[in-house]
């Protein structure tokens, strides 16, 4: 299917909605958004042959989990489109052929490889026809997100205006699992360091992990993040997603790697 080439980024939207796939923040959930704008609407593209058959694997641009397909909280005898880890080379779950819808307008049927065409979920006998929008890469990568402070509340029971932060809610500390790639050699996908990071934001993430690589400058490493063992990298500039799950980090030296290609 020429609609994906391997490596590229696209969008995919209903022409009827005008609605695109969105990859939600709490990292697992998938559903659909106006905002084309945002990374969370776009998805890279890995092609992958098995048994002569040609697949389209589509991974998150935002925290670069793997469109899958489960059977939790579906209606009965249907599926609903979810983000995964790629973290089995047999795993069925993450594979989809794109057909051409016939109806010469160019849109595409997308099939999972295990539980069949992608459904609508609150109209599960109706197949989605996708409207496929390519997106060329950028020259240079984004700005990452600025760290959002706490908002200021007026404290309760004074007449002088004095304020305070308000606290975020505590979470559980994350594991990230960090290696350093090297210009040579890549990254050595069995050696990692292990770092307990506090928080979502995606800057505080780089400067701890530059501090606890002896960078001086935060700006000198880029982060990519693997989607599972079996899972490609994506550049990770945007801040974390909220399940707390554990992530594998892998390190470049910023400017180093020219394979890295951001929407």
């Amino acid at each position: 299917m020429h609609r994906f080439p391997d490596g590229a980024h696209v969008r995919l939207r209903t022409r009827i909605e005008g609605a695109y796939v969105y990859a939600n923040e709490d990292g697992y959930g998938v559903s659909m958004s106006p905002h084309g704008a945002s990374l969370n609407a776009v998805w890279a593209v890995r092609r992958l042959v098995r048994r002569g058959t040609s697949y389209v694997l589509l991974h998150g641009a935002a925290y670069g989990r793997y469109l899958s397909v489960t059977r939790d909280d579906a209606p009965r005898g249907h599926g609903r489109v979810v983000q995964r880890l790629y973290d089995d080379p047999r795993r069925r779950d993450v594979l989809w052929v794109a057909v051409e819808d016939g109806d010469m307008t160019g849109d595409v049927v997308m099939r999972n490889r295990r539980y069949g065409p992608w459904r609508r979920y609150e109209h599960p006998d109706e197949t989605i026809s996708w409207m496929v929008e390519a997106i060329p890469p950028r020259q240079d990568p984004p700005e990452l997100p600025p760290v959002v402070p706490p908002p200021i509340v007026p404290l309760r029971g004074t007449m002088l205006g004095r304020q305070r932060h308000v606290l975020p809610q505590p979470v559980s500390p994350r594991s990230i699992q960090y290696g350093r790639a090297t210009d040579q050699e890549g990254f050595n996908p069995l050696v990692w360091s292990t770092l307990w990071f506090d928080g979502q934001f995606v800057s505080n993430l780089r400067r701890d992990i530059a501090n606890a690589l002896g960078e001086h400058d935060e700006l000198n490493v880029t982060l990519c993040v693997r989607g599972g063992s079996q899972g490609r990298l994506t550049p990770l500039v945007t801040d974390l997603p909220g399940d707390e799950q554990a992530m594998e980090i892998v390190v470049f030296t910023t400017g180093s790697q020219e394979q890295i290609h951001y929407p």
